[in-house]
């Protein structure tokens, strides 16, 4: 971060991409006054690092939110079981979420087990003998797909409910049949039919040969709206005017949809609660 400020005079950086990443490196950027521009960034407190802290990442507060209440329309669910990541920082703060959320709705928290490694036997056992309605997932696509094929291979067919790490063709393909009924919130729905988001899926899918995901339609989406700013701002030196440009962006609409920030520079979007159907990502019906 400081080699691109200092070094290379960057007007603005996209990146980190992740929140962990962003927490270090965010500051600095900050307080260069030179925007930084997550993509992945889902965390809690990211974008009160500063005003030059924009993400386009659909923050855990935002999704889970929705998926849990749509999933709890859908099943009705009263026990539910927690399984997250505790060495990182987005899905240490998507566990409060899930924990503060369960408490507001009433719900019955059975089993709430961490995991830092790709073994999660001990942890499904315990959560096993809780027997709940649901399984909440705090984890990134990889991780998750061993721990949904895990649970099949246990026995276990409660639904999963995911957050923003999970919507990848690449967690039905590693998890394979055990994917089938978990859910997410996301503003990327990979059976989008917008001139756009065809555009974007053809595109991709020559260059690089298979599916995109959302954090490959969010970086795409971030590249134009900065583009965007910096035509609009007239600049490519100012960075302060490029940074109130980009902030008040509006009717913008890429791969993800249609978009703007929010007053803390969070994205304002519509969001669709999806669920893996004979291994596609569908909306929730």
């Amino acid at each position: 971060m400081k080699k691109a400020i200092e070094e290379d005079k960057v007007l603005a950086v996209q990146g980190p991409m992740t929140s962990g990443k962003m927490f270090a490196a965010g500051p600095i950027a900050q307080q260069s006054g030179v925007v930084a521009f997550g993509t992945g960034t889902t965390a809690p407190g990211i974008t009160d690092l500063g005003n030059f802290i924009f993400r386009n990442a659909i923050p855990g507060k935002l999704g889970i939110p929705i998926t849990v209440e749509k999933a709890h329309q859908k099943f009705g669910f009263k026990k539910v079981a927690i399984l997250y990541s505790n060495n990182n920082d987005q899905m240490v703060g998507e566990h409060q979420i899930y924990t503060d959320l369960f408490k507001k709705m009433g719900l019955d928290v059975v089993a709430d087990e961490t995991f830092a490694d790709t073994d999660f036997s001990a942890q499904l056992t315990k959560i096993q003998q809780a027997n709940p309605d649901v399984i909440c997932v705090a984890g990134l696509y990889q991780e998750s797909a061993l721990i949904a094929k895990k649970a099949c291979e246990m026995g276990m067919n409660q639904p999963i409910i995911g957050g923003n790490g999970f919507n990848s063709p690449a967690y039905i393909k590693q998890a394979g049949a055990a994917a089938n009924g978990s859910l997410v919130a996301t503003s990327w729905n990979p059976e989008s039919d917008t001139p756009k988001a065809k555009h974007f899926i053809e595109a991709f899918k020559d260059k690089y040969g298979h599916e995109p995901d959302q954090f490959a339609a969010q970086a795409y989406d971030a590249m134009y709206l900065m583009h965007d700013a910096a035509e609009k701002a007239g600049t490519t030196t100012d960075r302060k005017k490029f940074r109130d440009t980009l902030a008040g962006i509006k009717g913008f609409e890429g791969a993800t949809g249609k978009f703007e920030f929010d007053a803390n520079r969070d994205p304002k979007m519509d969001l669709t609660v999806l669920q893996v159907k004979d291994g596609k990502w569908v909306p929730l019906a």
